[in-house]
């Protein structure tokens, strides 16, 4: 019979088929991608960070897992706080905690987490720990969450008892603790099954992880499919309940929104939707010169610098492409920060040079960028006038297309200039080594903040530099082309 862990337990909570893949089938999950490696990372940096909190803990083993049990066996005497004590239970359950904490003949469980706050799945996380410590023959008192305090502002060395938020959940785990034993009774059934659960998706696919499974769960649904529908949540699952899986398929009687119906007529009629009007009002507001900006930011759980919070934004690279007149060709000014310090005042200061003091800032999602914009002043005073007045020059490019001035199916129901570029330009960031913002962001610091040869680092900024350069060089061509078919 297969140990059934924590993180088994965790995956069947979400999924069977995701449970059984694992154990029969494991060749079909995906390597990780670069994004889960990085939550790998952060989480480990920041249980390293919470051990700091009790001194004299025992690190155990992990690497063999015999030797765990052992360690752990005999530690228990010892009365120290213990990091990943590992317990088998007879019937076959393996769990390791992140912290036991003995308090007289009895022990707490302090799980910690890289999130800000308490989620269901952490509660289920503690409570098959905690049953499993039981079925042990270890006596648990309480059961506690530490997690990011996302409101703490470093200042100087990281304080972790400051860093940190811990909570009380022992009444959370006690309740979930009572379906316990009937879940893991279902999970073994599932383990034993001679052929894998049937694959059927829903809302669970991506809570309360993105499933590893899901691109080949999905496989079965056309182009065009109900998912691509605008902001529409609990209609594509009642659709998928109803076995409609295009949006050309949609009733007419099945009611959406003034959005939503334009996606339907442009998939049945296999058309464009433009409307005219809205695009030249927009086109025909922006002030020359216009300054294309894009921003790069990353953010880590333990924040790097004085002034940052737990995973706050920390700029490091813009792009800026200039078009003085119209049909002009624009100029182009990049800024990509050098060095392993604090990149805010250097972006900052380059910024407010190439601005200059007249002509529309356009920029694609402004929430994005005017709140490193906001932020940066907040962290230094001196720009707060110069912020508040480069603020009011901005224009979203997002705009008409979150409005469906302009609609092509080739969107998929997304606004994102990743899906309006290849839909309305015929470009596409595709065969690019960094294509979107989270591989730039983790990228970016994995090579100037962490131990990284000199080639590879020289290898990402040639990288960023062509796609943070695209992302402005687009919104030309998406303003060019928005011209061309308002006409």
């Amino acid at each position: 019979m297969n140990l059934l862990t924590k993180s088994k337990f965790l995956s069947g909570l979400q999924c069977p088929r995701l449970l059984w893949i694992n154990i029969h089938k494991k060749e079909l999950l995906p390597e990780f991608d670069i994004s889960t490696l990085n939550k790998f990372r952060e989480g480990h940096d920041v249980g390293e960070l919470a051990k700091e909190l009790f001194p004299d803990g025992v690190d155990l083993p992990v690497e063999d897992f015999m030797q765990n049990l052992q360690f752990t066996k005999e530690a228990l005497d010892h009365k120290k706080p213990l990091f990943e004590a590992g317990f088998v239970t007879e019937d076959k359950l393996f769990s390791r905690a992140d912290i036991l904490v003995p308090v007289k003949d009895r022990w707490d469980i302090i799980e910690v987490k890289s999130g800000t706050k308490v989620k269901e799945i952490n509660v289920w996380d503690t409570a098959f720990q905690k049953y499993c410590y039981e079925q042990s023959g270890l006596k648990i008192r309480k059961c506690f969450l530490m997690h990011v305090n996302n409101e703490y502002l470093r200042k100087g060395d990281i304080n972790p008892k400051e860093f940190f938020t811990k909570e009380n959940i022992t009444d959370e785990v006690e309740e979930k603790i009572k379906q316990i034993p009937e879940k893991i009774n279902e999970m073994f059934d599932i383990l034993n099954y001679p052929e894998e659960p049937e694959n059927k998706i829903g809302p669970h696919c991506d809570d309360p992880y993105d499933c590893a499974l899901k691109d080949e769960c999905w496989s079965f649904l056309p182009e065009g499919h109900v998912f691509c529908l605008y902001n529409g949540r609990k209609k594509c699952f009642e659709l998928l309940d109803n076995k409609i899986y295009a949006l050309k398929d949609i009733p007419d009687d099945f009611k959406l929104n003034g959005k939503q119906e334009i996606q339907r007529e442009c998939e049945r009629e296999n058309k464009v939707h433009i409307h005219k009007e809205k695009l030249k009002h927009f086109l025909k507001a922006l002030n020359y010169p216009l300054f294309y900006l894009d921003f790069e930011t990353f953010n880590s759980a333990i924040p790097l610098f004085d002034g940052l919070k737990p995973y706050q934004q920390v700029p490091f690279q813009f792009s800026l492409h200039i078009v003085r007149k119209e049909g002009e060709k624009p100029e182009h000014i990049s800024f990509l920060y050098d060095g392993g310090k604090d990149p805010r005042k250097e972006f900052m200061e380059k910024l407010k040079e190439v601005l200059e003091d007249a002509g529309d800032i356009i920029v694609y999602n402004q929430f994005f960028e005017k709140n490193i914009i906001k932020k940066l002043a907040e962290h230094m005073p001196e720009y707060k006038n110069w912020s508040e007045q480069v603020l009011g020059r901005f224009v979203d490019l997002l705009v008409p297309f979150r409005n469906f001035s302009y609609y092509n199916p080739k969107q998929q129901g997304s606004a994102s200039i990743k899906k309006v570029l290849p839909a309305l330009v015929g470009k596409s960031y595709d065969g690019m080594d960094i294509a979107n913002g989270a591989m730039a962001s983790i990228e970016y610091f994995n090579t100037h903040y962490c131990k990284s040869e000199k080639t590879k680092k020289l290898k990402v900024r040639k990288d960023l530099e062509k796609y943070c350069g695209l992302d402005t060089e687009a919104m030309i061509w998406i303003v060019d082309k928005l011209k061309e078919v308002s006409n």
